[in-house]
């Protein structure tokens, strides 16, 4: 087991498998892009397995959700999804994605075993989409929601991080999307993860803002808090339900206390958190020629010293130095 000092166990793994991406969304990265990972620090597709494999078969892994970047860039992502389908346990295997591309990976994604996605659209405004992500991309993404409902790979969520001033305005009608087309739809606290550093607390779009705009439109309820487990998302009947939009207040209602996540980036760190400043280097001893079980033995010392919350209310809270992009969500 992946147990902490303060008694979590990471069940849940995140893997990010490149730290490119092919949009250039502003809570993310600059305009001009970043600099990114060169290829040799990169894990090969088959040193993520290796690492995959000892998670789910030694240390009691059970979700596996591949991230980025931009994951659906990574030319072996129809392999790698198909060989964590075959492990034994068999893991829930999941994926986070802007959705450009996945019009056409879609059914080949579901045929190799995944199970489903959580898909980014923050805007329905071609115009506001452009102006956020600096690329016009809109279509893309619709069609590719479209596809992975197609597909199966349900439940398809859909992500969206508001911004004040920018699509703030959009709240209901993409709530009223998602219920349209079968989607969940979630709504995210902007998180101080940008690579300009410019992320300020005000500026944020707090979860009790984004309740009381939905409010306006919907009746919202609270779910039993039972379905919630350890997942990010508050849950809400929308109209007395069955429809349930979630909201992830990662910076005013914290979860820390339930969090079963860990992070492998995609040159081979381990990180506990998000907001973690500190890493566990497990690529190093794996191309030395550290055993499985070697391998395993650092992961559970990197996992000990998981810190007991993301400490951004903290007046000595620094950012991560890493970007979203290169952290994997």
């Amino acid at each position: 087991m992946l147990k902490d000092s303060f008694g979590r166990v990471a069940t849940d793994l995140r893997v990010s498998l490149t730290d490119r991406c092919n949009l250039r969304c502003s809570y993310c990265m600059p305009p001009e892009g970043l600099q990114w990972l060169p290829k040799p620090e990169l894990l090969t597709a088959d040193e993520i397995m290796r690492l995959v494999t000892i998670g789910v078969e030694r240390l009691g892994i059970t979700e596996v959700r591949y991230t980025g970047g931009e994951p659906l860039l990574r030319r072996e992502l129809v392999e790698i999804v198909q060989r964590t389908a075959a492990l034994t346990p068999r893991p829930q295997v999941s994926l986070t994605t802007n959705g450009i591309g996945l019009e056409r990976l879609a059914a080949p994604l579901a045929e190799a075993g995944l199970d489903r996605v959580n898909v980014s659209l923050d805007t329905l405004d071609r115009d506001v989409f452009i102006r956020l992500a600096h690329r016009d991309r809109l279509a893309d993404v619709l069609s590719g929601l479209e596809a992975a409902h197609r597909a199966g790979l349900a439940p398809v969520k859909v992500n969206t991080v508001l911004m004040r001033g920018v699509n703030d305005h959009e709240a209901a009608a993409l709530l009223r999307y998602g219920m349209k087309h079968g989607y969940q739809q979630r709504f995210i606290e902007q998180m101080p993860l940008d690579a300009q550093h410019g992320w300020k607390r005000e500026d944020m779009v707090t979860a009790d803002e984004i309740l009381a705009m939905l409010g306006k439109e919907f009746d919202l309820t609270p779910a039993d808090p039972r379905e919630r487990g350890s997942a990010p998302a508050e849950l809400f009947l929308v109209d007395g339900g069955p429809y349930r939009v979630g909201v992830i207040g990662s910076v005013t209602r914290p979860f820390c206390g339930a969090c079963d996540r860990v992070r492998l980036t995609a040159d081979g760190q381990i990180r506990n958190c998000l907001f973690a400043r500190e890493e566990s280097d497990l690529r190093t001893a794996l191309r030395s020629g550290a055993s499985d079980e070697e391998l395993a033995e650092r992961w559970k010392a990197a996992v000990r010293g998981k810190r007991p919350g993301h400490g951004i209310d903290d007046p000595t809270f620094l950012q991560p130095s890493r970007p979203m992009s290169a952290i994997g969500g």
